[in-house]
């Protein structure tokens, strides 16, 4: 683990919207581990984080000292094509309440979480904070990514306005446990994990994966990402400010390195057991040939990840095992 700059007193009240989802929950964890016994939670149910009027009544009660914010309406390229008014309203609702919320109520720290969509669809590799509305979006997503960039100008302008200390961290393609496993709108590495694992118990001779197997793609570990939040959160105002730019202050997190998918498959293999044969059907689109973070920056301020992927790819299976029961149906 990366030294941090601990300048959050454990006994400060913490909020962390969105502690259901797979980044959230990892990133309660940790801050259980670390020590931190009053973290604020709510579920969809108890509190509808679209609703402005809601939200501020829950600051006004629980005056939190500090929020992660990552709280998202998610989903893959055919939720984000059949829903795009929700994907878009949904998370502008989300954060804009959110960090309204957190100045009127005078919140010390905000982190905002982000994602690697924000970026152009045609950008130079590995993609650099400052490749930020330099070109079009991709398509398929750009409800989510256009929502996701109001959230970073959000905190940087009531930053400039209002002094506030608000903070954005964008990560590359996450996975672990606490993933969503669904057969048909989970992204790779659950998929993957579910495929070779169920080829696994039928016996099947092949795997066909979609593609030439040659794009590139980066991945990290949902622990690590939780562990980079912290620690960004972590950091003090002036050492964060000294490296970001006010109108340019996100913070791109990932692990700095990619695979092939064809390496990835393999590894998924080996992880699951599969000793079938590994086929690729280059009819299918590749999508994007790379898609790399520049995490220069991360590594400044003082972090790094440290979770090798196929030790992380054993955590998330040993997690779908354990759940099986929940997936069954799904």
């Amino acid at each position: 683990m990366s030294k941090r700059n601990t300048q959050m007193d454990t006994s400060a009240r913490v909020y962390v919207a969105g502690h259901a989802g797979m980044v959230g929950g990892a990133i309660v964890r940790q801050l259980e581990q670390l020590g931190y016994k009053d973290i604020v939670t709510r579920t969809r149910a108890e509190l509808d984080l679209t609703n402005q009027f809601e939200v501020d009544a829950f600051f006004e009660e629980n005056k939190p000292s500090h929020v992660y914010l990552a709280a998202a309406r998610v989903g893959g390229i055919h939720a984000n094509n059949e829903y795009p008014a929700d994907f878009i309203y949904d998370n502008l609702m989300i954060e804009a309440n959110i960090v309204k919320a957190a100045h009127q109520h005078q919140v010390k720290r905000l982190l905002f979480l982000g994602s690697s969509c924000i970026y152009p669809r045609a950008v130079e590799q590995p993609m650099k904070e400052s490749a930020l509305l330099t070109g079009t979006l991709e398509p398929t997503n750009e409800p989510y990514a256009l929502a996701k960039i109001a959230g970073i100008k959000l905190c940087e302008s009531f930053n400039r306005q209002h002094h506030t200390d608000f903070r954005s961290v964008m990560p590359t393609n996450l996975y672990g446990p606490g993933d969503n496993f669904h057969p048909e709108n989970s992204h790779v590495i659950p998929a993957l994990l579910r495929r070779f694992h169920e080829a696994k118990l039928s016996e099947a001779n092949e795997v066909a994966i979609w593609g030439s197997g040659t794009p590139m793609r980066e991945f990290l570990h949902v622990d690590d990402m939780a562990a980079a939040c912290i620690h960004v959160m972590s950091l003090d105002k002036e050492t964060y400010q000294a490296n970001t730019n006010a109108m340019l202050s996100h913070v791109n997190v990932g692990t700095g390195r990619d695979v092939t998918i064809k390496e990835l498959a393999e590894t998924i293999a080996r992880v699951t057991g599969y000793a079938g044969r590994i086929t690729f059907d280059s009819s299918k689109p590749d999508g994007s040939p790379r898609k790399l973070m520049d995490v220069s920056l991360l590594s400044k301020l003082g972090w790094q990840a440290t979770i090798k992927l196929e030790k992380g790819l054993e955590s998330a299976y040993a997690w779908f095992l354990s759940h099986q029961n929940d997936f069954r149906q799904k």
